[in-house]
């Protein structure tokens, strides 16, 4: 459970440092930020296996490069459901899940 929590914060963490970074990245506040990583987490965990089976072959094509455009549609979709958090469009949205994606992994590199 506290694992959950933690990976949680860490995505919220990330939400708001990319809004911070980013241009086209809005988060209205600390609440916004909150709801915002908790959907991306589920559109994550429900949407992204989908879609990844279903792009398979252009994944595989570019070198699994097309990875970083699924993410790129999960932030955008998860801003769009999200009222205090904006994305402007698919390039802030592609920046955006590069910069979520390492503060991630950075974060789960020093938990041991």
């Amino acid at each position: 459970m506290t694992g959950l929590l933690v990976s949680w914060l860490v995505a919220t963490i990330a939400i708001l440092i990319a809004a911070h970074i980013i241009p086209g990245i809005r988060v209205s506040d600390l609440g916004a930020a909150l709801i915002g990583a908790a959907i991306l987490g589920i559109v994550n965990a429900v949407i992204k296996p989908i879609l990844i089976v279903l792009t398979l072959p252009i994944t595989l094509l570019t070198l699994g490069l097309f990875l970083f455009v699924i993410n790129a549609l999960m932030l955008l979709l998860a801003g769009s459901v999200i009222h205090g958090f904006q994305v402007a469009g698919f390039w802030p949205a592609l920046l955006g899940s590069l910069v979520v994606s390492v503060v991630s992994y950075l974060a789960s590199s020093l938990r041991i």
